[in-house]
């Protein structure tokens, strides 16, 4: 314990700085950290249940904004018919789960249905519609829905433009969520919808299916808009669950640009990351300073900027003595109340899993304003950097304390 509280300020503020020149990011220490942190606060879960060609992929580039990711490359196994993706991969705050192979000769779905149903926090079924064949689909929702009535469910019918009429277009705008569907849906299209409806019929359960039309194409096909539905999507999704999946993967309406959206997900998923290291005792003076060096580092990446020693120095002295010393008092401050008995394993975890990640989500957010800056050239000012950073710690925060622990 004393050597831990025998930390001077400037002592952990250099700590810091040697975390961003040297991060130690793939220590075998930070990486049992993550996993225990991981193992208290699990990731949030969508299951997507489809048919293969059923738009599964292209619902999860939309949902993260990943339009030109290779994220077939990026799912991993996990049982022999189903696997997982993880976004962002380096630090996640969400998990897609594909059941693969449904509607295909000498499936058996019985082991996918046992690995998801320990996973999945929201169950997504996705089906073309103008596929009037999903009754594989369906048995796998009414089977779900009747072993856990609690659970949401949302139902996506993709593939629109494939029953318009020879020249049609989207809508606009949106008609779709409107009961009954207004006229100017193509006749072909409404019998379509409202057929797979039909043959569903009413999913067992606490609460009725949701159903979402949508018609997510790439630019080459000539439809406009080419995410067509997705708001109508994320509308549903913050309906049905209380997950908070939009406000970590897309941020709010203030984003500046593709960069500072890219990078949004990334700075919450890292955030995450600290806030769960930030938990544990004895970890977080190491293992939270090389999760911050992972971030900015990323950052720069994504930014396409130097990230070496001279540019790490500007930072910090952009960011000032006063943030510094903000910082490191609250990172002795949590390390402090985690030694006092009762406190430390209940006030003092909290405080360390909020503090660690509110610092995080603010070095983030500031990062992307200094890097946005160099990669257009511009005038450094320190003031307005700061103010990011002062404001970025309040939303942290607030982001923090709402984050659900489990959605189920």
């Amino acid at each position: 314990m004393d050597s831990q509280l025998s930390i001077h300020w400037p002592d952990y503020w250099r700590r810091l700085r040697e975390a961003l020149l040297k991060p130690q990011v793939n220590g075998a220490a930070l990486e049992a950290a993550l996993r225990e942190a991981r193992a208290r606060q699990p990731l949030p879960v969508l299951w997507l249940v489809g048919k293969t060609q059923a738009g599964k992929t292209s619902i999860i580039r939309a949902l993260t904004g990943s339009e030109t990711a290779e994220i077939g490359n990026g799912f991993q196994p996990c049982t022999r018919t189903a696997r997982f993706y993880d976004f962002p991969t380096e630090a996640p705050v969400v998990r897609f789960l594909d059941t693969r192979g449904l509607g295909e000769v000498a499936y058996d779905p019985a082991e996918d249905i046992r690995y998801c149903e320990a996973q999945a926090h929201l169950v997504l079924g996705v089906m073309k519609a103008t596929d009037i064949r999903q009754d594989a689909v369906f048995e796998v929702l009414r089977a779900v829905r009747r072993r856990h009535p609690e659970w949401p469910a949302l139902i996506a019918q993709t593939g629109l433009h494939e029953a318009y009429p020879p020249g049609g277009e989207h809508l606009l705008p949106y008609p779709y969520d409107r009961e009954p569907l207004p006229p100017q849906v193509p006749v072909d299209l409404a019998r379509a919808l409202a057929a797979q409806r039909e043959r569903l019929g009413k999913l067992p359960g606490l609460s009725p299916a949701r159903w979402v039309a949508l018609d997510l194409t790439l630019p080459d096909d000539g439809f406009e808009p080419v995410n067509y539905g997705l708001e109508a999507l994320w509308a549903a999704v913050e309906a049905v669950s209380a997950l908070g999946l939009q406000a970590m993967l897309r941020g709010d309406a203030g984003m500046r640009d593709v960069y500072e959206r890219a990078a949004h997900p990334h700075i919450v998923g890292h955030a995450l990351a600290a806030a769960g290291v930030g938990a544990l005792p004895l970890v977080d003076l190491v293992g939270v300073p090389a999760v911050q060096a992972k971030l900015l580092h990323s950052l720069s990446t994504l930014y396409g900027q130097n990230w070496d020693g001279r540019a790490i120095s500007e930072f910090l002295g952009l960011l000032g003595a006063g943030i510094g010393v903000g910082y490191v008092a609250r990172t002795v401050g949590r390390e402090l109340i985690k030694f006092i008995p009762w406190w430390g394993q209940t006030v003092g975890a909290v405080w360390g899993a909020t503090t660690s990640g509110a610092t995080t989500y603010a070095l983030g957010k500031a990062a992307g304003y200094y890097f946005a800056t160099r990669q257009q050239a511009g005038a450094m000012d320190a003031e307005t950097l700061r103010r990011v950073y002062a404001e970025a710690l309040a939303t942290g925060a607030r982001f923090l304390k709402k984050s659900p622990e489990d959605g189920r």
